[in-house]
C-alpha cells in the first residue's frame, strides 16, 4: 500500500493548486487537468462569451 505522500500530483489548470492521483483516475491520469468538477465547470464557463 502506498502512502498518500508517495502518490503523483500535478497542478490544477483552473485554480493552480496541486492535487493528487485518485484511484478513479487510474486509467486516465494523463488526461486529468482539473482538481474537481467545480474547477472544470468554472474553466468552461469562463471561456463562454
Amino acid at each position: 500500500m502506498r502512502r498518500k505522500a508517495d502518490l503523483p500530483s500535478k497542478p490544477c489548470r483552473t485554480c493552480g493548486r496541486p492535487f493528487r492521483w485518485r484511484r478513479k483516475w487510474a486509467r486516465c491520469w494523463d488526461e486529468v487537468r482539473h482538481c474537481s468538477e467545480r474547477c472544470r465547470r468554472a474553466r468552461r464557463d469562463r471561456r463562454t462569451p
